[in-house]
């Protein structure tokens, strides 16, 4: 049997995302975005509301980095999601966070998570908490890449966010099928 819950945003897996903008003197800002996902083959798309200091460095540079938290940095990754820019300006540093500015867009990269795409604002739209991305580039730290240069996802330890118990997990188990083949089994 089964018991309805009416509209909930709980899709499984939810990705962990960072944001990361430059405000209008150049200080790097991160924030936790919860709600997000690939829109296209260049094009990411996140919930992003009104109230941030992200929303006013969107609007002003246009454009951003998302990392991937993983199980490393979990809790400076929280900390950016709980803790506002607009009351604490230094809250990158805070967290413990160092920047390099990214080579195709005007934003930082978060040097101590290993996986960031460098964007350029396509629309963003505050009061429907709309940001589209247009990916120019993918930067992986080499330390999770495989000597194929494919991402070793168990190097890369993504978290992932439960939005119904409120948690983080770890993504750690093995492949349990091929994509793209195990399927045609059934053809």
């Amino acid at each position: 049997m089964r018991k309805n819950f009416g509209a909930k945003p709980w899709v499984y897996p939810q990705p962990v995302f960072i944001v990361a903008t430059y405000d209008n003197e150049g200080n790097p800002n991160a924030m936790n975005a919860a709600w997000g996902g690939i829109h296209d083959d260049d094009e990411i798309f996140i919930c992003m509301g009104a109230n941030h200091k992200t929303s006013d460095n969107l609007e002003a540079r246009k454009a951003f980095t998302v990392s991937i938290g993983d199980v490393s940095h979990m809790v400076e990754c929280d900390y950016v999601g709980i803790e506002s820019g607009l009351k604490v300006p230094d809250k990158f540093k805070k967290a413990g966070f160092t920047a390099t500015k990214s080579e195709f867009v005007d934003a930082p990269i978060i040097n101590e998570l290993p996986m960031a795409f460098e964007c350029e604002v396509l629309r963003y739209d505050r009061e429907a908490c709309r940001l589209v991305g247009k990916i120019k580039n993918v930067s992986i730290d080499e330390r999770v890449l495989t000597s194929d240069d494919k991402v070793d996802v168990a190097k890369l330890a993504p978290i992932i966010f439960d939005g119904v118990n409120h948690t983080y997990l770890q993504i750690n188990e093995k492949p349990v099928g091929k994509a793209f083949h195990d399927g045609a089994k059934l053809k």
